[in-house]
């Protein structure tokens, strides 16, 4: 082994152990790859950043942008209501939205696609008196498995086309995944739609007026005139007890006092950090006369915008009066506090008739993510109120407002449902209660449809390369004004972009310094014992397995050097390898953390780390048994 093949399988390990790790973003961890891979020589700096160009990255962030303005034109909201049934029972409407899911994440974004319909699926639960999770993890196994079946899907198909056309002077098109992608999608729907709702995992029921998303943890002050006054915390708890809540913390002079004494007496002010469903968080206040901190908090702030208002009235009529003695025809000053009033401005959303109480689940990648609501400057920008947050099997003790938020957490927001979605939208958080849907503008989601179709049919005709074609899109939906200017990089994930620039290349010195080869001839030697059908399958089930516990994209992005180095060991074609890498890194079905859908699923399904396998693992039994046949029949070795 030369010391470059051991300088950059050094860097591989780290890299993956830092994916399994968790701790940084995988964006952070790739680009430490990549500078490592630089500084040691492995990568010529030339080359370090070429993979901002590349085909794939190029791609990705187009689609990205075209499926955000499918969803704003309101072409697939459209859709949703015009195919699915709308008096079905919960067999028929979870086959069907499941379907719906799949197909639609073969043409757009996956985690879109599953952010249109998750409100939906709560709808349906809710309506059939339903655990929200029975609906929800069919909804994003059916999402994650219609990916597959298209070279736009996802992005490790885009990657594993990429390395293919460096290879072999041309990619992958855009329906040579269908065969053996519908083969496996088709059996994995069907599975799941028949025996799914048995293998998800039943928690607690919801009831007609919520869905189960955990317990959630707010705060509430006791103010003037509460009958909790000189009560014992033992007391509190006994009454709370009733509403199936509980006090797990006490804040007193802005000091939290994590497992307070049951004996303490309580003092007018105090602040209760309370555990508690969501059905019961009313019950909860009302029982002892607490008050929400955020809505004290309002009221606070009207008092002291009223006393400023009478300050600058009186102030203005002394002012007038004795400009009034003094001349008649002198224009007034300014007024000193006119220019604090877009401050004020600010907070009339919540001083509206037109509040809500609306529950959001915090995106993968989201911006809100690692922030609290202090340092968003929550209320005075968006004009609305964080009342408790919900983050399934976790507690902090924070302060709501100084609370980080993770993947994954429900939040319970106050404020009119403009100014919610807003949020929402910009934050990278998505309503989970019924959406008051505004009416689609038909021409605008033609003009988007018809934009998309064409791109598609350019790609998938060979007319353009895929990356000209969806770039074409982009600047026709511009120039139509389907895309708007000022957001048109809002949909592009960031993230996932640095990410796959990052490691491609990475994988490049992978492959130039034969590290690749390396690794291929150990697996072929040691488990397929020189067999290539055995090599596919395991390709297949090494690239499976570790997506279940990295970033697909990163998965594909390793596996695919190892896949062209065991088909050149085995003098076979590369073609039946690429595939079961593009298939492997597509398919997370064990953990919440393989696929950005299995973490959204996470809080509003009420579902643990432990609940996926369940359904998941027969799930990518049948990709291995349907999988493998089909690889080696259409892609002969």
């Amino acid at each position: 082994m030369e010391i470059e093949q051991i300088m950059i399988l050094t860097v591989l390990v780290g890299t993956v152990a830092l994916f399994l790790w968790g701790r940084w973003r995988h964006d952070m961890v790739a680009m430490a790859s990549l500078l490592a891979c630089v500084v040691l020589g492995l990568v010529p700096t030339g080359d370090a950043f070429i993979g901002f160009g590349h085909p794939a990255v190029i791609t990705v962030a187009c689609i990205l942008i075209l499926s955000s303005a499918l969803q704003k034109s309101g072409a697939v909201d459209t859709l949703t209501r015009t195919v699915l049934p709308q008096s079905a029972g919960p067999f028929v409407t979870m086959a069907a939205l499941s379907l719906l899911a799949a197909i639609l994440s073969a043409f757009m974004n996956n985690v879109g696609a599953l952010a249109l319909l998750m409100p939906v699926a709560l709808q349906v639960a809710r309506k059939q008196n339903l655990p929200p999770g029975k609906i929800l993890m069919p909804l994003a196994f059916g999402s994650i498995l219609g990916g597959m079946t298209t070279l736009i899907g996802t992005p490790p198909n885009l990657i594993v086309s990429g390395f293919r056309a460096e290879l072999n002077g041309s990619g992958f098109s855009m329906f040579d995944f269908s065969p053996v992608g519908i083969a496996i999608a088709a059996s994995g729907l069907v599975f799941v739609i028949l025996l799914g709702r048995f293998l998800v995992p039943t928690r607690e029921r919801a009831g007609a007026e919520g869905f189960e998303t955990g317990s959630y943890l707010t705060e509430a002050r006791i103010t003037e005139g509460s009958k909790a006054i000189g009560m014992l915390l033992r007391d509190i708890n006994n009454e709370l007890e009733k509403t199936d809540a509980q006090v797990i913390g006490l804040i007193r002079n802005e000091r939290r006092i994590p497992a307070p004494n049951p004996f303490r007496e309580l003092h007018q002010n105090d602040v209760l950090l309370i555990e508690t469903e969501p059905e019961g968080l009313a019950a909860a206040l009302s029982a002892v006369e607490l008050t929400l901190e955020a809505e004290w908090n309002d009221a606070q702030a009207k008092l002291k915008a009223q006393d400023s208002d009478e300050k600058t009235l009186s102030d203005t009529e002394t002012d007038d009066s004795t400009k009034t003695e003094t001349s008649g025809d002198t224009e007034a000053p300014s007024d000193p506090d006119r220019n604090d009033a877009p401050k004020d401005g600010d907070k009339t959303a919540l001083q509206s008739d037109d509040i809500s109480l609306i529950e959001l689940a915090v995106l993968p990648n989201a911006a809100f993510i690692g922030r609290s609501a202090t340092d968003i400057r929550l209320r005075n920008r968006y004009g609305i109120n964080l009342l408790a947050v919900s983050r399934q099997g976790r507690r902090s003790m924070a302060r709501l407002r100084t609370m980080t938020m993770q993947a994954g957490d429900v939040l319970l927001m106050q404020g009119p449902p403009e100014a919610i979605y807003d949020f929402g939208n910009r934050l990278g958080c998505v309503p989970l209660a019924e959406r008051s849907l505004h009416l689609a503008d038909k021409a605008q989601a033609l003009k988007t449809t018809m934009i998309m179709a064409i791109a598609i049919l350019l790609a998938a005709f060979g007319i353009l390369p895929a990356a000209i074609s969806f770039a074409l899109g982009v600047l026709a939906a511009l120039l139509i004004r389907v895309v708007s200017p000022r957001t048109l990089y809002d949909a592009v994930d960031w993230p996932v972009v640095v990410l796959l620039a990052a490691l491609i290349p990475v994988a490049n010195a992978m492959e130039s310094t034969g590290s690749a080869d390396l690794i291929a001839r150990f697996l072929l030697q040691s488990v397929a014992q020189g067999n290539a059908t055995i090599a596919v399958g395991l390709i297949l089930v090494v690239t499976m397995t570790l997506s279940d516990f990295m970033n697909n994209a990163a998965t594909a992005a390793v596996m695919c050097p190892i896949a062209i180095g065991s088909a050149a060991q085995l003098e076979a074609s590369s073609d039946p390898f690429l595939m079961a890498v593009a298939i492997g890194a597509s398919c997370a079905f064990l953990t919440p953390i393989g696929h950005q859908n299995n973490t959204l699923i996470l809080g509003p399904g009420g579902f643990r780390f432990g609940d996926y396998w369940k359904l998941g693992l027969p799930i990518e039994i049948i990709v291995v048994a349907v999988g493998v046949p089909m690889l080696l029949w259409v892609w002969p070795l």
